[in-house]
């Protein structure tokens, strides 16, 4: 008989507390119909200073299954979730807001789909169902949830749904989570990273009981560096990766275009082409070390959590092997091409060239022995973390050899 712990945080809820505790308790027929054997209501209140908690405590008097827990202060949205996942005992874990805007009615529909198979189901705002959110919170929504997509390599519609079911066991997987509002994209970060398999299920959204507490700017915020932050936890080279390597291709833009005028004869550059080749110099030394330190991260990460390393930016679909591991041959071709410029160059000024047909030349030679070097120091520091990422595992099959 699998057992459904609902854990409802609450802070300064009381008008609408009650309402949505009862809505809760009247899916217990439907949610046998679906296979749950019996449900379990917890309600948290956070410290509140309205008369949150009596009303729980008198509705906890009057019926089967309700029990309040109390914060002696305010902890926080995430802080009070964890209380009550802490204390349930349930197989299930399930939990939505207290302020009326999730439809505990489609808590049927989320269980069916973790009973399925699937170990995290999220009810989703943003997947067609009605929904009365405000324009402003639904482009957020939107943005944090094609961003995750992004980074994760994984489509989700609702990042930060507040409405969740979830088996009990995901739970060391996706933990530490964040005290904060912001406790839900980091669940939804932590699990597809962790392969936890996810399910979204189109839920309705209606206007929330009482005056929200959500800020759009202060709280968006978090989000953002939560988000990015929880990524770079597990894959830096998703991140750091992409803007090293945009910042390559605008530097080689940028250098290809002074190229084309040196060929067609422009000797000297004003103040912008000044500038414009300063940084081009900057931004390409820049943006080899910020993705080489992604990809140096990357096997950091994987010595940590004991587990092959991820396939860089790209993956196996565009290169056979990680781009980070061709910076050694990038690098010794890069110190030749370095080399035979500046040779050039340099036998070109003695046979009388001025120096102002050479400049360019020498400065390039320069670049791209600097570039060179980084890409040779990165790519032996990631040899060394590669071969002790993969040390038990020799010492163990060299120890198992007959």
């Amino acid at each position: 008989m699998t057992t459904l712990s609902v854990v409802i945080p609450a802070y300064n809820e009381e008008k609408g507390i009650a309402d949505i505790i009862y809505r809760v308790l009247a899916v217990k027929d439907d949610l046998a119909k679906a296979g749950i054997g019996k449900m379990e209501l917890l309600v948290v209140d956070d410290g509140s200073r309205d008369q949150t908690a009596q009303v729980i405590s008198t509705l906890a008097g009057e019926v089967n299954g309700l029990s309040l827990i109390r914060h002696p202060k305010n902890k926080g949205y995430g802080a009070a979730l964890k209380t009550g996942f802490a204390q349930s005992t349930g197989e299930l874990i399930g939990f939505l807001d207290a302020d009326g805007t999730y439809p505990p009615e489609y808590f049927p529909q989320l269980c069916k789909a973790a009973l399925n198979g699937c170990d995290l189901v999220i009810g989703s705002r943003m997947a067609g169902a009605e929904s009365e959110m405000p324009i402003t919170r639904r482009i957020g929504n939107l943005f944090f949830a094609n961003l995750l997509s992004l980074l994760g390599r994984q489509h989700i519609t609702d990042s930060a749904s507040g409405m969740r079911v979830f088996k009990r066991e995901v739970l060391e997987r996706i933990y530490p989570l964040p005290d904060g509002l912001n406790l839900t994209p980091v669940m939804s970060a932590r699990a597809m990273h962790e392969g936890i398999t996810m399910q979204e299920v189109p839920i309705p959204y209606s206007e929330r009981v009482g005056r929200s507490k959500l800020s759009v700017v202060r709280d968006g915020s978090i989000f953002l560096r939560s988000m990015l932050w929880t990524v770079l936890a597990y894959n830096p080279v998703r991140i750091l990766g992409m803007i090293g390597l945009i910042g390559v291709l605008l530097a080689g833009v940028i250098i290809l275009g002074l190229v084309i005028a040196r060929i067609n004869g422009v000797t000297t550059i004003g103040p912008w082409g000044v500038a414009a080749l300063f940084s081009a110099m900057v931004i390409s030394v820049t943006g080899i070390s910020i993705f080489a330190l992604g990809a140096t991260f990357n096997y950091l990460v994987s010595l940590f959590y004991q587990r092959p390393i991820r396939q860089g930016l790209f993956g196996k679909p565009i290169f056979t092997t990680p781009l980070e591991q061709h910076f050694g041959w990038l690098g010794l071709l890069g110190l030749v091409g370095g080399f035979l410029m500046g040779l050039i160059s340099l036998i070109l000024g003695i046979s009388g060239w001025e120096i102002a047909r050479l400049w360019l030349y020498l400065l390039g030679s320069a670049m791209l022995t600097l570039v060179s070097v980084q890409l040779i120091i990165y790519w032996i520091l990631m040899r060394v973390l590669e071969e002790l990422s993969q040390r038990e595992d020799l010492v163990a099959k060299d120890l198992s050899a007959v």
